[in-house]
């Protein structure tokens, strides 16, 4: 296999601190690799130096030679004055170059040198290259071509970057985030585009599925040094927990020994160099690797919530709808909801997708009271305390450090129980260490900045999180960390995301917006949708079910005609699951809670034990109250 680029020796240091110090890999012909790493350990940064945006401060990158590179860059830039159609033509390709030099031949007298550019345009089907760019935009949901760039949202400005470096058809190709801004239906016909073609590719993505599927090899960029992993993302998963494992034994073996040494270093007299110069300069090489830490976000982060009642939300035969402009289609209204009913239920988690313009952030908008429905109400419940999270709510003044953006919101954080932490503690939860809680804002990387949004909605304690978009631009570990969160999360949720894996490892019920206000209620998460749907496909006639043997998810049909609040509610598995476990669990607490009651009043226990008990009673009252109300919640759909 020929070699497409070599890294040799890259470090890059920002101030006082490296990003990364002596990098050295090589991506081969038809490769597919996956980049991964934390926000603010230099990802972009070294994408900018492999394209020769920015310079490293020593070792060098070297491609193969004629190679032609295009790049995705996580915020693109175009001169606004263009139309989407001439931002194709912008960026200088060989077959833009060729297609200008044909436009400079045809306007010069006697057109000198016209055969030979014509058989360069056969030869790189330069005629067609119009139509291929309409077909990508299209595929990108960009269909008005002509249109001004700057009339367009940052969403659709890098989908026709996204479809600029496609068309290109580059021998390597390098993207930077390239699902953000795509909805699920572009993600998979972008999936497979990349899966079918023979382009050499490196990508930084947080989307996991997207990383399974089309990459064969992993690069980690971590501790300011690069490890490969020769598998999908899965396998790397496998093979970092091994890596991680024989380092944290190293660093123990390490930390044994270095109490040896480190005697043996203080008894030596001061002339000891010319005696054992090997083993002092061993003992400085253990000193490193004894000091290693390896930081692992493992711990749960459970956090009280504020109460939340049975009255959550109802939406009463909501209506919305948009006038179009400057519209290619005949339609003069852009159709949100119509007449749509939804009964939201307590502890529910809710994930809603769609297509691009369906409407599901003006839903959201709707809900939170920032858009009002043309007809019809959404009511809210009174004990409902709503946590917004969304790409055009993080405002911060630049100036401030990163702890106190934090503690402008609290200085503790309530876990329940009597537990806090302290707001210090709650950014490190969030791989924000103590040094970095110090650095001014406007230091951040964009996902940093993401990340410490994320924190400020989360510490005021809600019970109804709300959140559009969590996943662009935040990386994996802290993915992970928001996962476990919401999993633990005892309130309502409501997810906006295009990112699979993240919805089926949150929700547990869907709204799918299919446009013109068609909405479907599917009880599943993602991936179960997309079972049933392919089901569907293949069925021979569409709309009918036999009456025998029908699969649960059908009801979803059921639920798009009828408004839920008036159908018999069936518990879910998992919901089956809870309620026994609830049993058990309600069981066990009354007895504590009677056992407790009963030493109390006995006269024989402790001052100390009486002490430990008086502080175990309100808290065991107060879970024995939640679980109550939660088994009686669900037994009445039992």
């Amino acid at each position: 296999m020929v070699s497409y680029l070599q890294v040799q020796n890259l470090t890059r240091r920002v101030g006082d601190r490296t990003l990364f110090q002596d990098l050295s890999f090589s991506i081969m012909e038809r490769q597919k690799v996956g980049l991964i790493a934390q926000n603010g350990t230099g990802k972009s940064t070294l994408l900018n130096i492999l394209t020769g945006k920015d310079s490293p401060d020593e070792g060098e990158v070297v491609y193969h030679n004629g190679l032609r590179v295009g790049y995705l860059e996580q915020s693109p830039h175009y001169p606004l004055d263009m139309t989407v159609l001439e931002a194709c033509f912008w960026h200088g390709n060989e077959t833009t170059n060729l297609i200008r030099e044909y436009e400079h031949c045809m306007a010069t007298p006697g057109n000198p040198g016209l055969q030979d550019i014509l058989d360069r345009m056969d030869h790189q089907k330069a005629w067609d290259y119009e139509n291929r760019s309409k077909t990508i935009l299209s595929k990108l949901s960009i269909t008005e071509f002509h249109k001004p760039l700057r009339q367009l949202s940052g969403g659709q400005l890098k989908r026709v970057a996204l479809a600029n470096v496609l068309i290109m058809e580059p021998d390597f190709l390098i993207l930077d985030e390239p699902t953000n801004h795509l909805d699920i239906q572009m993600i998979e016909w972008l999936e497979g585009y990349l899966k079918r073609s023979s382009i050499t590719l490196l990508m930084v993505t947080h989307d996991r599925y997207f990383l399974d599927n089309i990459c064969s090899l992993i690069l980690e960029l971590d501790d300011e040094t690069i490890y490969t992993y020769r598998g999908n993302y899965s396998y790397y998963l496998e093979k970092r927990q091994e890596r991680m494992d024989v380092a944290r034994s190293e660093i123990t073996r390490a930390n044994n020994l270095y109490r040896t040494e480190l005697d043996w270093m203080r008894r030596q007299p001061q002339a000891r160099g010319h005696k054992a110069r090997y083993r002092e300069e061993a003992f400085y090489e253990l000193e490193k690797v004894a000091r290693r830490r390896i930081e692992e976000q493992q711990v749960r982060l459970e956090m009280k919530s504020t109460y939340i009642g049975s009255k959550i939300f109802e939406a009463e035969y909501v209506s919305k709808k948009f006038p179009l402009k400057d519209s290619v289609s005949k339609a003069t209204e852009k159709i949100i909801l119509k007449d749509f009913y939804y009964n939201f239920s307590r502890y529910e988690k809710m994930g809603i997708v769609g297509g691009n313009g369906t409407g599901k952030t003006t839903f959201i908008k709707m809900l939170l009271g920032e858009v009002k429905p043309d007809s019809g109400r959404f009511v809210i419940g009174e004990t409902v305390k709503f946590g917004y999270y969304s790409q055009e709510g993080m405002q911060f003044d630049e100036q401030m450090k990163v702890i106190d953006a934090v503690r402008k919101i609290a200085d503790y954080v309530d876990l329940g129980g009597g537990r806090h932490l302290s707001a210090m503690q709650f950014l490190q939860h969030f791989m924000f260490t103590p040094l970095q809680q110090q650095n001014y804002i406007y230091k951040l990387s964009g996902g940093e900045k993401r990340r410490l949004h994320l924190c400020t909605v989360l510490m005021q304690s809600p019970n109804f999180l709300v959140l559009d978009e969590p996943t662009n631009d935040l990386d994996i570990i802290t993915l992970q960390i928001l996962e476990q969160y919401l999993q633990d999360f005892h309130g309502c949720v409501i997810v906006v995301s295009h990112d699979r894996y993240f919805m089926d490892k949150v929700v547990d019920h869907l709204l799918v917006f299919n446009g013109d206000g068609d909405i479907k209620d599917f009880p599943g998460n993602y991936s179960q949708y997309r079972e049933w749907e392919k089901l569907e496909e293949r069925k021979p006639e569409k709309g009918l079910s036999s009456s025998k043997g029908s699969s649960s998810l059908s009801d979803a049909d059921v639920q798009k005609t009828k408004p839920r609040g008036e159908q018999k509610r069936k518990l879910t598995f998992k919901e089956k699951q809870e309620f026994a476990q609830l049993e058990r669990d309600i069981e066990r607490l009354e007895a504590e809670k009677a056992q407790i009651e009963s030493a109390l009043s006995s006269g024989t226990i402790s001052v100390e034990q009486i002490t430990e008990m008086s502080k175990r009673l309100p808290r065991l009252t107060e879970e024995l109250d939640e679980k109550s109300m939660r088994w009686l919640e669900l037994s009445e759909w039992t």
